[in-house]
């Protein structure tokens, strides 16, 4: 960093309505027809060369799974290894560029996706990974804008973090990148996700491996040429789908490897840190190991909960975009005196819920992402309608005849260790447990020691008592709490995301923090008048 850049201040992007007659929901139909009229033919890059192996997978609409919307070369050996080679190459030089410099390639690719490229990447998400427009807004559009705007304004303030200076020494930190190359690892169910786990290390001075999930290709393709057009040097961010097992073997078996920046399934990530541990004798360094994984979130409501509010955030946190959302709310509390009522209400609003094709803006939901996510469901489902305990209180069908259509599904179980109270499924099933009101104390206790995860949860209140005993019981249960609000939904800048025990090593995406694990901090101490006598002054005789 260099001089003063006084780099734009960030405000979150206002979302857009979409609302009818609107002018961005006829931009946005009209880049709807023109992605999907297309069948989009997605190499790897590799150091600015596009990469065509032949081997294809192709990418669908989980909403009409015969509709196939991009064929996806896939990155065989030589092309994994060379962009490997390629992103320690470009790091020779990008390592070197101004601060001033890297950030306007990162803040002119926000103002890029939120003008021209906007309704091109939600069109591409929604089709891609059945989201809803208001679900792609707030995702491939604003909080993918915010992610490069604010980590450039954190960026900024990492660099400014100096040391003291005594008198007649300068003191100061060399905020270095790390020394190799960092291998993104991003998932299908944000768009917002899979461009800000290359582009944070990337904006650091890093250079990148990035592998994109098989199911979001399609926007992430359109992202990766949208930094490109931002100046994005070759070399500095390396595209390559391909299989995971395969790329991921690979890269952290090179003695480059810096640093993993992954989102997923906690079970994938236990993988590579154990992999990681068995190769750390080969690498040039310690990597970086960043990852945010599942979760087990929990909506819990004390007998004082206002029940309209609650049965909303249950309905919101649980079925948006089919709960496929690593904080969508999974399991459910609720005393015994409320449970009629919010029954009624969740299941009223349940039985209007509209699913269908994501270009329709009646419906509120689409489908899951895959046949594989649709089988595991359906199981799961088909077996609570056989469990004694559990009744389906809404929902529970599934049809694939033309999508992978789950519907939204609340579960009533009367033991609280019941599996789909425990096991994280990814999916709009909500599970809830009805508890004695008099057990508060007790339930909390619950709360906190069912599952492993600790990633996102819900706490309904009116009783300011029992809001301040929950905070305490609570504290090590979410990563992400919030308080008469539903566990999703977090913003880049105001809730920086996160969470602990098997969800992750809380490095909090959206925040001042995740940028830090990509630097490497060198402290500088230059003297002005060096010493010139090897002795000192308690030497001398008395």
């Amino acid at each position: 960093m260099s001089g003063t850049p006084n780099i734009p201040h960030p405000i979150n992007e206002p979302v857009l309505s979409y609302a009818p007659g609107s002018p961005e929901r006829a931009s946005l139909k009209a880049a709807l027809g023109q992605v999907g009229a297309e069948r989009a033919d997605i190499p790897a890059v590799v150091g600015g060369r596009e990469i065509r192996s032949g081997a294809t997978h192709d990418v669908v609409a989980p909403h009409c799974h015969r509709r196939v919307l991009a064929k996806v070369h896939q990155a065989d050996r030589a092309t994994i290894e060379s962009a490997v080679r390629s992103a320690v190459e470009a790091q020779r030089d990008w390592a070197h560029w101004r601060f001033e410099d890297r950030a306007a390639v990162f803040l002119r690719a926000g103002d890029l996706l939120a003008t021209r490229h906007r309704q091109l990447l939600n069109a591409a998400t929604m089709l891609g990974q059945s989201k809803t427009a208001f679900q792609a807004e707030i995702d491939s559009a604003c909080e993918l804008i915010d992610f490069l705007r604010f980590n450039v304004h954190f960026a900024e303030r990492i660099y400014r973090e100096q040391p003291e200076s005594s008198p007649g020494v300068w003191n100061r930190l060399d905020h270095r990148p790390l020394e190799g190359f960092v291998y993104a690892i991003t998932p299908f169910n944000f768009t917002a996700i899979g461009g800000n786990l290359p582009t944070a290390p990337a904006l650091m001075g890093n250079a990148v491996v990035w592998k994109p999930s098989a199911t979001a290709t399609l926007s992430n393709w359109h992202f990766f040429k949208l930094l490109e057009e931002a100046g994005l040097p070759p070399g500095v961010i390396n595209f390559l789908p391909g299989d995971s097992i395969e790329v991921t073997q690979v890269l952290l078996a090179d003695r480059h490897l810096a640093g993993i920046h992954f989102t997923g399934s906690t079970a994938v990530f236990q993988s590579i840190w154990r992999t990681v541990g068995e190769h750390l004798d080969r690498y040039a360094g310690y990597p970086r190991i960043v990852g945010e994984t599942g979760g087990k979130d929990f909506i819990l409501a004390h007998p004082s909960a206002d029940a309209e509010a609650l049965a909303v955030a249950m309905v919101r946190g649980a079925y948006e975009y089919q709960g496929q959302k690593c904080s969508a709310a999974s399991r459910a509390y609720i005393p015994d005196t409320l449970w009629p009522e919010v029954r009624d209400r969740a299941v009223a609003m349940i039985e209007d819920i509209r699913m269908g094709d994501v270009a329709d803006f009646r419906n509120f939901m689409g489908a899951v992402i895959d046949r594989r996510s649709f089988g595991r469901l359906r199981d799961h489902l088909e077996r609570a309608r056989k469990d004694s305990g559990v009744e389906v209180v809404a929902g529970g069908g599934a049809d694939d005849s033309t999508g992978y259509f789950v519907q939204p599904t609340l579960l009533k179980a009367e033991d609280p260790a019941y599996r789909l109270m425990c096991e994280e499924i990814f999916g709009p099933v909500l599970t809830a447990h009805v508890y004695p009101a008099a057990r508060w104390s007790e339930t909390l206790e619950l709360v906190d020691r069912t599952g492993p995860y600790a990633l996102t949860g819900a706490v309904f209140a009116r009783d300011r008592t029992a809001l301040a005993e929950a905070d305490r019981a609570l504290r090590f249960a979410a990563g992400n709490y919030y308080v008469n609000d539903k566990p999703t939904g977090a913003v880049v800048g105001q809730q920086p995301f996160g969470g602990a025990r098997a969800s992750g090593t809380n490095d909090k995406a959206g925040s001042i923090l995740n940028l830090l694990r990509w630097v490497s901090p060198r402290s500088i101490k230059e003297t002005f008048t060096p010493p010139r006598d090897y002795r000192y002054p308690f030497m001398g005789e008395a």
